[in-house]
């Protein structure tokens, strides 16, 4: 089990933000790509997700190609990469006017993973894992930021995906609060998901300790 990303290149009209760069995210360590504002590293996350096209290279998870050599496979085969990945983004990107409950129920419900009444006993299981198990029928706006974080991972694991991205996953966050999320990558880790961040805080690296590959964005161009 693994996500494979094998010899992509990405430029930007002639500024090359990548080239030709490969690595492998398992669920052994977790993986961190560190590097500050501009160095290619959300266009990288951004590629893995399917957000942004590559250049030329190949992406894979468990065997499913998103691309091969630069061609994109096709739209069954794309549905089925993404349906193996989950993204934590930075702003959380949760529905105002939707409960946590309803947040979380919302894609699975659209893809018919199951009935509603099944996936609100997943839903509630999750927000319980997340330590959050009085916040379901609060809407986004009355959570603290480390509130809103563990309810973006909630979702995301909704889909049951082979890796979970975090995008600046402490950005927005203070020393306590970062801590509590470290916590919970390890633990996610622990059970057996793959993880890969995306990050400029060395804070964070520090607390995920030796559980942790880090990969500078340096090397990009290299």
């Amino acid at each position: 089990m693994s996500l494979k990303v094998e010899g992509i290149s990405k430029k930007f009209g002639s500024n090359l933000i990548i080239d030709n760069y490969d690595f492998e995210v398992t669920p052994e360590q977790i993986t961190i790509v560190l590097g500050e504002s501009g160095s290619g590293k959300t266009t990288l996350l951004r590629m893995i997700n399917n957000l942004e096209k590559v250049d030329q290279g190949s992406i894979s998870i468990d065997g499913v190609l998103l691309v091969e050599d630069g061609v994109y496979k096709s739209s069954n085969d794309v549905k089925a990469y993404q349906h193996k990945i989950g993204l934590v983004f930075q702003d959380y990107q949760l529905f105002p006017n939707l409960s946590v409950l309803e947040n979380l129920l919302l894609a699975p419900l659209s893809n018919q993973m199951g009935s509603r009444e099944e996936l609100i006993v997943k839903a509630k299981e999750l927000l319980n894992q997340m330590g959050l198990p009085d916040k379901e029928l609060m809407k986004p706006r009355q959570l603290s930021g480390g509130q809103k974080q563990r309810v973006s991972i909630a979702r995301a694991m909704m889909m049951n995906p082979s890796i979970l991205c975090f995008d600046e996953p402490t950005s927005a966050l203070d020393e306590q609060t970062v801590a509590k999320v470290a916590d919970l990558i390890l633990q996610l880790q622990a059970q057996g998901m793959m993880i890969l961040i995306i990050t400029h805080d060395r804070t964070l690296v520090e607390l995920l300790g030796s559980r942790a590959q880090v990969i500078e964005s340096t090397s990009f161009l290299n």
